[in-house]
């Protein structure tokens, strides 16, 4: 099993939390203005299949959305989830890489909604959509710099 990040990817540097503590690690790149998370799929993240289990891809789908979300539209907001749905669309063995692209399709005063794929060797293993509320002040603190510098 490869362990080894493709080249741009730094790790993700979120704030402390028990639960995502458990999640990574992420690692993201920005480059020409696009968002991409990625993700090395671990024995812990796995089902008794073997494949990364649906809500560790769950997980993986929100923050997707939120982060990528977050980076194209330049909010810099912290944003909560309001509805998500998800389409699972293909296996994600222990030791693949995963990596995630999010778009954004409208924002408005108080809602943002946004689709994203996950895949897997260029495979799509996952589609999501989510409905995203952004809460408090603008701050660098959720920033897309901060994420994937």
């Amino acid at each position: 099993m490869s362990i080894e990040i493709p080249a741009g990817f730094r790790r993700v540097d979120l704030a402390r939390n028990p639960f995502l503590d458990r999640v990574g690690p992420l690692y993201a790149r920005l480059a020409d203005g696009e968002f991409v998370l990625g993700f090395r799929v671990e024995p812990g993240h796995c089902n008794p299949g073997g494949t990364c289990h649906g809500g560790m891809m769950s997980t993986l789908a929100d923050m997707l959305l939120i982060l990528g979300a977050n980076a194209q539209a330049n909010l810099q907001r912290y944003m909560t989830t309001v509805n998500l749905s998800l389409d699972f669309l293909g296996p994600a063995p222990n030791g693949c890489w995963l990596e995630g692209r999010a778009q954004v399709l409208r924002v408005t005063r108080s809602l943002v909604f946004a689709q994203g794929t996950m895949t897997r060797d260029g495979e799509p293993v996952l589609r999501a959509s989510a409905i995203l509320k952004p809460v408090g002040e603008p701050s660098p603190d959720h920033g897309a710099a901060r994420y994937a510098g």
